[in-house]
């Protein structure tokens, strides 16, 4: 079993989506580690804010099936792939980390280049897995978090899903 970290990301809709993508997740993968919910500006365009996450599980299905399975996740949730790339989405779930898997695996590339470059990536994926080593740099996800110099705003919002508290906008 591999121990994979996804992100998820939605800003239409946002709520809506993510608890579906949860939902599917833990349907299909069982226990999942989540990191707190964080809303953000758009990168790359002008457009509604989004609500970003990580969620950690393990799987067995090699790399490029649950690339599949997370598209299908995407593609039930409305998911449009046409038009520009940098758009507004219903629901976005990226690989993030598989094991420690390096390289184009399937033609999914890993670990993903944006743990590095965004804060919405990096940040949730420290929170649930601070000591984890970047497969490439060997750098644990919360060195990296705190050498994180780039100008992009999140902040922590409250969100529940099955009940509980997934996160507070005010960290108790």
């Amino acid at each position: 079993m591999a121990q994979v970290y996804v992100s998820v990301g939605s800003n239409i809709e946002r709520e809506r989506h993510v608890t579906a993508a949860l939902d599917a997740l833990a349907d299909r993968f069982g226990a999942l580690a989540i990191s707190p919910v964080y809303e953000s500006e758009a990168v790359g365009f002008e457009g509604d804010h989004f609500l970003n996450l990580v969620v950690g599980f393990a799987t067995d299905l090699p790399v490029g099936e649950l690339a599949n399975v997370l598209r299908e996740v995407e593609n039930a949730n409305g998911r449009v792939r046409t038009g520009q790339r940098f758009s507004g989405r219903t629901l976005d779930i990226d690989i993030l980390t598989y094991g420690d898997c390096v390289g184009d695996i399937d033609g999914v590339t890993l670990p993903r280049e944006e743990i590095l470059h965004n804060a919405f990536v990096l940040l949730p994926l420290a929170d649930i897995a601070p000591q984890q080593l970047h497969p490439q740099v060997g750098i644990c996800y919360a060195d990296l978090w705190h050498q994180y110099s780039r100008p992009q705003k999140l902040w922590p919002v409250d969100f529940s899903w099955r009940g509980a508290c997934v996160s507070r906008k005010h960290p108790a």
